[in-house]
């Protein structure tokens, strides 16, 4: 059943106080938005806390990022739903806060890409990170471009994270996996690191999807996730040397042999 403007508005208004009260976002952090019938997007405005929005707060878009209508200024990050919506026309719906678990992986530079949980594995495939790009500009989106047609959520990197669904609701919860999923790698890790599924079972896990009714364009591709053969085939680097120097001692001896 289609949601009315005014319930996809409390919709909208229900997220950003969830998300302020999860502590995602802080001060005027994050930013969610709508597709609406007409092709428009119903968004959040820039420079208000999102746990202390109202309906009225809410500004509607073109799909050029222009004001059609609303009190204030649209989101400075338009520009990254637009594309979203652009690139998939599949998505009613995208939230983009700063978990601080899930963004500390993406300010560490590290993706959340290994074969842990099957819930995850089932419902996003795999959390890949964007490369960097500066807040409010082009460049935010440009990383993001390659992943957006294969992936349901994005770190983004020394950002946060976005996700994107059928509805508010779907890219809401699937933002609730991403930070749950972060939450339990730190722990695994400081526990000696996490245990990886094989790709046999990986590769049920993705087949299963229909079972369960989710229908997702992430699909099992190499290192995404990463799966328990991917790093037994890896051979451990001695303790403190990095992999390119050990390339570089093993050019130099090499040399030494003529």
């Amino acid at each position: 059943m289609l949601r009315s403007l005014e319930e996809l508005k409390k919709d909208i208004v229900e997220i950003g106080r969830l998300a302020y009260q999860k502590g995602w976002v802080a001060a005027n952090d994050g930013n969610f938005s709508v597709r609406l019938e007409d092709n428009t997007i119903l968004c959040t405005p820039t420079m208000i806390s999102k746990g202390m929005m109202t309906p009225d707060d809410l500004i509607i878009v073109n799909m050029d990022g222009h004001k059609v209508s609303g009190r204030g200024e649209r989101t400075s990050e338009i520009a990254m739903h637009l594309t979203i919506y652009s690139m998939r026309p599949d998505i009613g719906g995208v939230v983009h806060v700063h978990p601080p678990v899930a963004t500390g992986f993406a300010v560490a530079g590290k993706p959340l890409n290994r074969a842990v949980l099957p819930e995850v594995i089932i419902s996003l495939g795999s959390v890949p990170l964007a490369e960097y790009g500066l807040p409010g500009t082009p460049a935010l989106t440009a990383g993001m471009i390659p992943l957006i047609p294969n992936y349901d959520a994005l770190l983004m990197a020394s950002h946060g994270a976005v996700c994107y669904g059928r509805t508010v609701w779907d890219a809401f919860f699937k933002m609730e996996t991403v930070e749950h999923f972060a939450r339990i790698n730190l722990v695994a890790e400081l526990l000696g690191g996490p245990r990886l599924l094989p790709r046999g079972e990986v590769e049920k896990l993705f087949e299963s999807r229909s079972r369960y009714g989710i229908s997702s364009n992430a699909r099992m591709q190499p290192g995404n996730p990463i799966v328990a053969e991917d790093t037994a085939a890896a051979p451990e680097l001695p303790a403190g040397v990095s992999r390119e120097a050990l390339l570089a001692l093993i050019d130099e001896a090499l040399m030494s042999r003529g």
